[in-house]
């Protein structure tokens, strides 16, 4: 880790965009991800996986099988490949359980680290489960819970709160290790689970609270979740299930003797198909064991907890969603500095007692501002439709799906007034929030839609023109320097925002 920290220096944020490749060597797939830059907000540009089993039969036969060994070198062949074409001057490449545990794991390394002319760190148990609960730290705010990341090894657990680790442990638990011990028979692995959980008495600490769900077998049960009832929001960052729902999913695939045959099931990876009934099994005594609140499930894990312990403290410290915002808000929208100016102009509007927000509204307001203008290429006609699709299915981290439900819909309002375009996907994504949130997006859209009349996106302008509520009214002050923007448009997007609000419009021009 040392090693890698000096290579990238301060990184300070006039480096973020240099690319920075992680190769992850695990027990069932090795798997190459490349960022733009090691930054808070962190953006994959490559994303490739192979599915080589390496951890298949350690567990028996104390060794990585031969033909898993040869097709997990030929990944690491073509990856290295990959990174030259990317010009990835900084690639760290990790192993975990199989290659950990098994006798012939040194040779398999020292064959990789050729192949890639660069080193392979292996991981402890105890490593693994820290780098998880950093993925899960640059996920999500004010994280609180208990972290478990599924591989084909092992399970690693971990217990935090506001970013601190309090415990943490591995448990060979893995989907491929559990096949491999039990002869791939579900029912001899119900003992082995809850022999390893009841030796952690520290999970108890989980109830009531959060579980968060790391790894593909349990994105996959997530995604089969997703199918069977027809989630509108395709999107595994965040998603969440109560408890309840969370068994429920997992006992369809202990009271089944035929677990292909399950509802969606045809939406998961061939591949996966073989260890999601362990990944369940795993995942309903964790639950019964701890008695969490919810699950949520992330797709932030250990190579996302590998940058973010290269980050510097106060790199760590910025907000996840603001900074994915304001950097979205760089690359597609006409000015950041406007983005930010509409901030402190809504932050006005909300001033009124009768719409007192929480931190987090707020700092979703904010969000929905950095995003207003990403959609101001498109053509007119779509602007609505095309905004909300990009930024409800956009890479964002530290925010749940009732959030991006707001962001998307209030980017949506800021181009529509009404339903007519996008009314499909908007109307399923309004069914899965609060009244509250759908009246704040339209509040947020229909503020940042009266902004740009008088901005038309450039900055420099709305700071000049405050909002305030005076005896029923909402009033617009316009100086006279700028007089000349007060029209017939602005006056209808403003009347339209002052009647959500419930108040009279006047425009006043000073000076």
């Amino acid at each position: 880790m040392t090693r890698w920290k000096e290579i990238l220096g301060a990184n300070e944020r006039t480096n973020e965009l240099e690319p920075i490749g992680v190769i992850d060597v695990g027990s069932n797939s090795v798997r190459l991800v490349v960022y733009e830059g090691a930054v808070r907000a962190l953006t994959p540009v490559f994303n490739e996986k192979v599915l080589c089993g390496l951890g298949r039969s350690v567990a028996t036969t104390g060794s990585l099988g031969e033909e898993a060994v040869e097709r997990a070198l030929a990944a690491l062949a073509r990856f290295k490949a990959i990174a030259r074409i990317l010009s990835v001057k900084n690639l760290m490449v990790i192993a975990t359980a199989a290659v950990r545990d098994a006798q012939n794991g040194p040779s398999f390394i020292q064959r990789g680290e050729r192949i890639l002319d660069t080193s392979i760190e292996i991981l402890s148990g105890e490593k693994e489960a820290r780098l998880a609960a950093q993925g899960i730290m640059m996920g999500f705010v004010d994280d609180d819970g208990i972290a478990g990341d599924l591989g084909g090894g092992s399970l690693e657990l971990v217990d935090l709160a506001k970013d601190r680790l309090k415990e943490e442990a591995t448990l060979p638990l893995g989907g491929l290790r559990l096949i491999d011990t039990t002869g791939n028979k579900i029912e001899r692995a119900g003992d082995p689970i809850d022999s390893a959980l009841a030796s952690l008495p520290w999970l108890g600490n989980g109830e009531g609270r959060t579980f968060y769900a790391v790894g593909g077998t349990w994105r996959s049960l997530a995604k089969l979740h997703m199918e069977q009832i027809r989630y509108p929001l395709h999107v595994m960052q965040g998603y969440k299930l109560s408890a309840r729902e969370a068994i429920d999913l997992c006992e369809q695939f202990r009271k089944t003797k035929k677990p292909l045959d399950i509802p969606g099931i045809a939406s998961v990876a061939r591949a996966r198909r073989e260890v999601l009934p362990f990944g369940a099994l795993v995942l309903e005594r964790l639950i019964k064991r701890m008695q969490p609140r919810q699950i949520v499930f992330s797709v932030f894990g250990i190579r996302e907890g590998l940058i973010y312990g290269l980050l510097p403290p106060h790199e760590q410290a910025r907000d996840p969603l603001l900074s994915f915002c304001e950097d979205y808000a760089a690359l597609r929208s006409r000015s950041v500095e406007h983005a930010w100016e509409l901030c402190r102009w809504t932050d006005r509007i909300f001033a009124d007692p009768a719409l007192e927000e929480t931190a987090d509204e707020r700092r979703l307001r904010h969000a929905a501002c950095l995003l207003s203008d990403v959609g101001w290429r498109a053509h007119p006609d779509y602007r609505g439709e095309q905004s909300l699709n990009t930024v409800a299915h956009a890479g964002l981290g530290g925010v749940d799906h009732q959030g991006r439900i707001f962001l998307a819909l209030s980017v949506f309002h800021r181009h529509e007034t009404s339903e007519a375009n996008g009314e499909q996907l908007s109307e399923r994504l309004r069914s899965l929030v609060s009244k509250r949130v759908q009246r704040r997006a339209r509040i947020v859209g229909a503020a940042i839609r009266a902004a740009h009349m008088l901005s038309i996106g450039m900055a420099g302008i709305i700071d000049q023109t405050p909002l305030t509520y005076e005896n029923g009214l909402l009033v617009l002050t316009i100086p006279r320097a700028y007089a000349a923007l007060d029209g017939e448009r602005l006056r209808r997007r403003f009347e339209a925002l002052a009647d959500l609000l419930g108040k009279k419009p006047k425009i006043r021009i000073s000076g």
